[in-house]
């Protein structure tokens, strides 16, 4: 392995007992490029091309207040696969607020957990006063990596590629963009949203594959929200109004509780993809919250919605000697008990009808990209270890037989959020492979998985070593190397797929 260093940037945090500042959570800061990556095990495919870039958490300075694991600089991780070979580069999402601290050498901004008052500088984001770290999501469009922050940041461009710094997305609104934008590869069109505590709370829009904001309009909420994630299928984009929000009391006080409010439903807004105010329809649903979306497709008089229903919103806290565990139930699947949830909001007579499609816990799902917004039959979920916010398993299921299969990790070893990567010529949905980081807390190593999607419980059939141990995150995506291009043939190819 070949590994070239950067220089380093300054960090001022000190060792500490932070849950989420050890073990596979401990903050990686060296930014590295490798080529002639070690193979532990088996042989890279030469039927896969493009790229997987992960977005992590990594907090580089000493935190003014107390520590929550989505306030940590943002840090991408890439690997990229050609022709039998595969490299590797890490770069820091180099956002203002990153630039600045450098410059103070030291923390400005508070983070989730703390009170008003706490940031040195005015801050951003839906919340008020913390910092974009731009340590969210990551996605690809218009041939340009965009990151983005866990409530509303600014949206920092990247070449998918070389990872080089590209600034903020010039379209993006005052308000911002929320954490998970949302990318029609046959379109070429980005859907996305944001919220905030001024009315009307939330917007919509539409970027199109020109990177021009050419569509952008208010959707009217009855109060601060806290929506996290939306999703979209061939002619409606599906928003959200669910009843876990800020306690308003407490805002009023600029303290930012979040709780669940008995007696108000789950609302659910379809607006036509570039539809005004005055064409949004309402649906109504059982009570819960959503952090994550899988798909959504068209089926006759219905618009079919897949995501995963939290049975316990507002999980009791966990036992914590050092006082985070609010906190620590909040990022804990098994606290909030996601589960794999369908809805079917029909449009001829406006009524919603909700079906529970596995009673496991699970999270973090992929499909495959090539047919986002039309429907899907495989679905690629993880599963995590109970009490923390580490990764430990897959499940994959086929939506039209009521099948599915798991692969679980050794303990110990913590995956990344696996994107489906279709193979060169791919013929079917799953003809492919899930790719994944994997964290060795047993080794002090890190690795890239590949696993073959058709049969996730052979285990992975490459094992790539990297050149350092990263830090677990959040979000990650899958780019082929047609899509970075852009080339008219990406949006072509999957025609016969269904």
């Amino acid at each position: 392995m070949q590994i070239d260093r950067l220089a380093p940037v300054l960090s001022t945090l000190k060792p500490s007992n932070h849950p989420y500042l050890n073990g596979a959570w401990t903050p990686q800061h060296e930014e590295v490029t490798a080529v002639t990556l070690e193979v532990i095990e088996g042989t890279i495919p030469t039927d896969i091309d493009g790229v997987y870039l992960r977005n992590t958490e990594n907090q580089l300075h000493q935190p003014l207040g107390r520590y929550h694991p989505f306030d940590g600089d943002g840090m991408i991780h890439q690997i990229s696969f050609a022709n039998g070979t595969a490299s590797y580069r890490n770069r820091w999402v180099r956002t203002r607020c990153f630039a600045a601290e450098q410059e103070a050498e030291g923390s400005l901004w508070g983070g989730l957990m703390d009170r008003a008052g706490t940031s040195k500088r005015p801050g951003f984001g839906a919340h008020g006063g913390i910092k974009d770290s731009s340590s969210t999501d990551i996605i690809v469009h218009a041939g340009k990596a965009l990151s983005t922050f866990y409530q509303c940041g600014e949206g920092y461009l990247l070449d998918p590629e070389t990872l080089e710094s590209l600034g903020v997305a010039p379209w993006v609104p005052l308000d911002g963009i929320s954490a998970h934008p949302k990318v029609d590869e046959r379109t070429g069109e980005l859907m996305f949203f944001n919220y905030s505590k001024h009315a009307p709370f939330m917007h919509y829009g539409v970027v199109d594959r020109d990177e021009r904001l050419v569509h952008y309009i208010p959707v009217p909420l009855p109060g601060p929200r806290l929506p996290h994630d939306m999703i979209f299928s061939e002619n409606w984009s599906i928003l959200n109004d669910l009843p876990m929000f800020w306690d308003q009391e407490l805002l009023k006080r600029d303290i930012h509780a979040a709780r669940l409010h008995d007696g108000l439903p789950s609302r659910f807004a379809l607006i036509p993809r570039r539809g005004s105010p005055q064409d949004i329809r309402w649906f109504d649903a059982e009570p819960t919250y959503i952090l994550h979306f899988l798909n959504a497709y068209e089926e006759g008089d219905e618009v079919v919605m897949d995501a995963y229903f939290q049975d316990n919103p507002q999980p009791a806290p966990l036992p914590n000697e050092d006082g985070y565990g609010h906190m620590m139930a909040y990022v804990d699947e098994h606290s909030f008990q996601p589960k794999l949830h369908r809805w079917r909001f029909n449009l001829a007579d406006g009524t919603t009808k909700e079906e529970r499609l596995d009673d496991r816990i699970l999270e973090f799902g992929m499909i495959n990209q090539q047919v986002a917004g039309r429907k899907h039959r495989y679905v690629y979920s993880t599963t995590t270890k109970p009490g923390w916010f580490l990764f430990n398993g897959f499940v994959k299921h086929d939506l039209d037989t009521g099948e599915s299969w798991s692969l679980m990790l050794e303990e110990g070893r913590y995956a990344s959020e696996a994107p489906f990567a279709p193979r060169i010529g791919n013929t079917a949905e799953d003809d492919g492979y899930l790719v994944s980081f994997i964290t060795d807390e047993n080794r002090g190593t890190s690795e890239c998985v590949l696993i073959d999607a058709r049969n996730i419980e052979a285990g992975p059939v490459c094992r790539i070593a990297l050149p350092h141990k990263i830090s677990s995150g959040t979000h990650s995506w899958w780019a082929d190397r047609t899509v970075l291009r852009d080339e008219p043939e990406s949006r072509e190819s999957t025609a016969h797929i269904g």
